[in-house]
């Protein structure tokens, strides 16, 4: 994945955000529950969270070419569409087997961002991957 892929990958994200965003305060609020529709909105509000976190990935590739940028971007990527996703499928089906591994979707985020930090700090082996 390069910095333009994830250009284009955050590009897609806020338009299926403010897409579905748009749908479900339209179409689906009068079809769906309270509970279903607070499940609609917490995958759009980390949507937009990883959306944003991806650009400024993106952006900072362009800048400087860094094996931690683009893994931390593929992380967050996997994260939005395992996270939102299953929480948009969760919310438009009744199956209960989407909402199984929601540990592993939160850990996307911080995983990225942790990566990010820790590689932010000089250190003896900055250029090995060790």
């Amino acid at each position: 994945m390069t910095s333009r892929f994830m250009l284009i990958f955050a590009a897609v994200s806020g338009f299926i955000f403010v897409a579905l965003g748009a749908f479900g305060a339209h179409v689906l609020s009068k079809s769906l529950g309270a509970v279903e529709m607070g499940w609609i909105q917490t995958g759009l509000e980390y949507q937009a969270f990883h959306t944003l976190a991806i650009f400024g990935l993106a952006v900072a590739m362009q800048r400087r070419i860094s094996i931690w940028f683009y893994w931390s971007s593929v992380f967050m990527a996997l994260g939005t569409v395992l996270f939102s996703g299953s929480l948009y499928c969760l919310a438009l089906s009744t199956s209960a087997p989407v909402g199984v591994c929601y540990t592993c979707r939160r850990l996307q985020l911080p995983g990225g961002l942790g990566i990010n930090v820790y590689r932010s700090y000089p250190s003896e082996t900055q250029g090995r991957c060790s």
